[in-house]
Formats: C-alpha cells, structure tokens, sequence
C-alpha cells in the first residue's frame, strides 16, 4: 500500500493558524474545513475576474467578492482551478458584492478540501496581509534557525570523525524521531531511536520482510501510512552527481516545513559522512581483495598466518566456513535493461555503478548476520567466506541470507545468480581448501547460469555429473540435450508429461527393480509395467540400452536442478 502525502514542503503556517491572527478573529471557515492542514506561504488580492494567471501555490486569496458579483455561476470553476493553482485558501467578504456564496460552490470547496473562509465584516486587507505575512516570515525564520543549529550540530559530529550512526543519534534526539539512513535501494546503514520502535517499525507497511525500507513506494516527503501512527518524511543523500540514499525520519506527531529543512540539512551533512567512508573504504577494499584474491588463488602462507592476517582484517576464518560467489546476472541493455528496475533516484543524480551497489548490499546484509565474514569484490564477483555455526542449516542460512540481498525481489535490487561451496572445516589446511571451495562456488555459479535459469542459486554438491555442463561453451545445448533426450517428456507445463518424468526417475533410481519402484509410487505392477511400455514408446527402449538410461537420468537432474535454482 503507497503512503499518503500530508501536505507540500512550505516554510510557511497552516490554515488553522493563520486563522488565529487578531485581524481574523471572528473569521468562519464555510467550507472545505478538510484543507485546514494547507500551508499558507504567501498572499494575494482578487481584484479582476481572470484572476488565475496571478495565482500562486500555497496562498491566502482575498476577495471582497466584486469581481464575482456578475458570475456567481462560474463560482464552482474557480474553486477547481484554484484548487488545481495550489491555492491554500480563499477568503471572501459578504455583504457588499456578494450576499451569499452559492451552495455548489461550497459543496465543490469541501469535496476538494480547499477552505472557504468568510472574513469579518470591519476588516481591513492591509492589516490582515501585515499580520500574517509577518507571523509567515517569522515562521521561516525560526525554520531556518533551527535548521542551522542542527546542522552545525551534525557537522561538529562528523568533522570530529563521528559515523553515520552518531548522525542519526544526534538528529534523533533534535527531533524527537526514530531517523535511519538507507542505501537508494533502501538497506538500512545506520539507525537510531527507542529499539522497541525501531523493531515495530521494521514489521509495518514501509519495510519489506528482509529488513528493507521501500525506496520504490516512498516518495520524498512527509507521508503518512494507514495503521502507522503519526508521519515519516523522506529526503534523498545527494554528493556531487551521485545519490548514496536516504535519511528518514519516523515521528509519532505530524511532521512540519520546519523539520523537512532541518532533515535536508541534516542529509547534506551524512553526504559528507558517506562520502569520507567512501573513500576511506576505497582504500581498505583494495587491501583487503588483494589479500582475499591471493589466498583463493592459492598463493598465502601457512594456516596460521592467513588466520592472523585476517583477524586483523575483522575476518574470522578460524571455524567452519563455506564459500559463496555471487554475481549480477548479465543484462545485454546495461544498467536498466533486462528487466532491472533501477532504485528512484534524484533527478540528474546518477547511482554508483552497479558492481559497487551489489558488493555494498552483501556488505550491509551480513553486517548484521556475521559480521566477521570476508565480503570483497573481486571484478565482478562478490565473493563471500561465511562462517557455520554449530548445528545450523547451511542450506536456509545461504538461502535466507540470497533473499535478503535481493530485498524480497523489490527496490530494483538487479538480479543476481550465486554458487554455493561445500563446507570447508575448521582446522583445514586454508590456503589449498579455501582455493578449492572458490572453485566449486564458481562451478555451481557457472552451471546455474548454464542451465538457462536466470537468478538462482546452485550449491555444489547438487551439482554431480551436471558439473561437466560448465565446461559446453553454449547454454543452448543444453536446452538441446534435454529436449532430444526427453521428448515429449520435456515439457515442463503438461501434468501428463511431469507425471511420467516422476515414474521414470523413481523407476531409474531403483535400478528397473518393477517392484520396488511401484511400492514407492503406490501404483499396481500391472499398472506400472503398462506406463513403462508408455515411456518406451515415447522415449526408446530405455530398458534394454545402458546409454539411453544415462542419458535420461542426465536429462532429469538437469531439469530437477533447474527447478531448485527456481525455488530458491
């Protein structure tokens, strides 16, 4: 469900208050009390009826009703084009011109929420322009103070080597907000507020299941969610020609011009935080790949000193570890094609390119989840050594671990396949079992793509004889060998045709016992040697051919694989 905008960013005062100048006093709202929330920022005279080419968003429009005394019938066309301006109210004098406003007028002012004031009969313009535009600028001026102060503030904090966290911390406490900072694509950076509130808001309409905030149906602004108490305002972290995310920030009030100023300065300030991490990070990262890249490639000392090395990188490689090659899948249109969906951006921002993106989520993801695993890239790969507790399932600790770097398919997360190795053990000798679980993760990786699946995710040990398909130079063959072996057999939509694949691979796995194969399906002999001469009619005689039967249980692991790459 998209959020509900609550108003434009207008350093100026709601309707409600304005009224509440002493020139107003006895002033009666006649319509559209719904709009009373609208920021008045300016003000303005009716004194011609074609007054719309001088109409501004955001004013108080005065009228003693003269230039509509002729017309009162166009009433209900003005009030849609003024509201269609951007006009926060209009307010009019009875009695001279008009006596009365017509009901249609106001019935049209309250379905669109614009108010319809009647002024008070002694008042005079001038001192209702001079109150209001001087509590207006009042208004400003105190926005624009207090954004000064938070933002000199923040800046303090990160001139003096503070992080992004400590940002969030401070602006939190000026607030009075849970305030998070996310990557453009939504993976939440560093948070601050009440854990509580933070854990509920995680579980609400503006976080998907993995944790991330819905960059793609979160506009910039103050919004509102039906069932989430009070308002959010978003507002995007721009340096230079690149967009690095956004600062948000969740109150349980409404949110006001004045903290919208005070957030984009405020994101003006992590701008300058994510930069100097960035560069920092630049430098860290080519360390740390070059050191990753040698002990994969076989080339380290001994166990002991690649352990020691990388602690000293925060890496824990002393335990039971599995390696992970993951990779955005190939797009022939580049960065947008091929179905990627890029993350909203600022407009004429570009976003970092697409290999820093992948290798920062990984990053982000097991920060959380392990965070003393080996994340680098190494060209277009991320290649992660991840540890294995005691008792856990590697298969749904990798799988959960791919879902929340893809961001639950949302956020225009680019696709991305991934190979899985087997465990490597603590104790082994790392450099040479390290080198060989890189391989296996990139052999899988390899095979998920041969198989013509798009994004997946393949672990090595189901691979078996399907590992000689990494080395054919054409995916197409693939497809090939599978429908010439399966025939009729092959088409993955028919239930006649996923039936009989499931006789013939219970009846291959056991041998051609007839017996034992139709005990496992519950079928009658009888009824499974009728279906067997159905298959050999359809596919050879299977029974009598070694070749035929090994090409068939070829055939069936590839499409059974290709089936758990989907799954997952």
């Amino acid at each position: 469900m998209r959020p509900a905008r609550t108003g434009r960013f207008t350093h100026g005062l709601p309707v409600a208050e304005v009224l509440g100048v002493p020139s107003l006093a006895g002033a009666t709202v006649l319509a559209g009390a719904s709009g009373l929330h609208r920021v008045v920022a300016r003000l303005n005279v009716m004194e011609v009826p074609d007054i719309l080419p001088w109409v501004k968003p955001d004013e108080l429009l005065l009228t003693t009703g003269y230039p509509l005394r002729d017309t009162p019938e166009a009433l209900v066309d003005l009030v849609e084009a003024l509201d269609a301006r951007g006009l926060a109210a209009l307010g009019v004098k009875l009695g001279r011109y008009l006596s009365e406003l017509p009901a249609p007028m106001l019935a049209r002012a309250d379905e669109l929420g614009l108010p319809v004031i009647r002024l008070p009969d002694g008042v005079a313009f001038d001192d209702v322009l001079n109150q209001v535009l001087t509590d207006v600028l009042n208004q400003q001026a105190a926005v624009l103070a207090r954004a000064e102060d938070v933002h000199f503030a923040l800046a303090r904090i990160v001139l003096g080597g503070g992080a992004l966290g400590e940002v969030c911390s401070e602006l939190a406490r000026l607030l009075d907000a849970s305030v998070l900072v996310t990557t453009p694509d939504g993976r939440v950076q560093a948070e601050a507020g009440a854990p509580a509130e933070i854990d509920r808001l995680r579980g609400g309409p503006c976080f998907d299941a993995t944790g991330r905030f819905r960059t793609e149906d979160e506009p910039r602004g103050v919004s509102t969610h039906a069932g989430l108490t009070g308002s959010h305002a978003v507002v995007p972290i721009v340096a230079g020609s690149l967009d690095h995310g956004r600062l948000v920030a969740f109150a349980g009030r409404e949110l006001l011009a004045a903290d919208v100023h005070a957030l984009e300065g405020a994101a003006i300030v992590a701008a300058l935080a994510v930069t100097r991490d960035l560069a920092v990070s630049a430098v860290e990262e080519k360390y740390r790949g070059d050191f990753l890249r040698d002990l994969l490639a076989g080339r380290a000392d001994s166990r002991t000193d690649v352990v020691t090395h990388a602690a000293g990188l925060g890496w824990d490689l002393d335990r039971d570890v599995l390696v992970l090659v993951a990779e955005p899948d190939p797009s022939a249109a580049g960065p947008g094609g091929n179905g990627e969906v890029l993350p909203p951006t600022t407009a004429g921002h570009a976003l970092r390119p697409v290999h820093e993106r992948f290798a920062a989520a990984w990053r982000s993801v097991l920060t959380s989840r392990d965070p003393r695993a080996a994340v680098e890239r190494i060209g277009s790969e991320v290649v992660v050594v991840l540890g294995l507790a005691r008792g856990a399932d590697p298969r749904r600790m990798v799988r959960d671990l791919v879902s929340a770097v893809s961001g639950a398919g949302g956020g225009g997360r680019r696709s991305f396949s991934a190979g899985v190795s087997r465990p490597v053990p603590a104790g082994a000798d790392l450099p040479r079992a390290l080198a060989r679980a890189y391989e296996q993760a990139r052999t899988a990786l390899r095979v998920s793509r041969q198989l013509g699946t798009g994004a997946g995710l393949a672990h090595f040990d189901d691979l078996g004889a399907l590992r000689l398909l990494s080395l054919l130079p054409d995916a197409r063959e693939v497809d090939s060998f599978v429908a010439e072996t399966l025939g009729p057999l092959a088409e993955p939509s028919d239930p006649e045709a996923r039936d009989l694949r499931t006789t013939l691979a219970v009846l291959l796995e056991h041998n051609l016992n007839v017996a034992e194969a139709a005990r496992e399906l519950h079928f009658h002999y009888n009824t499974l040697r009728y279906r067997i001469g159905k298959l050999e009619r359809a596919l050879g005689p299977f029974t009598r051919e070694p070749s035929r039967r090994l090409d068939l249980m070829l055939a069936l692991q590839v499409l059974a694989l290709r089936e758990q790459i989907r799954q997952r």
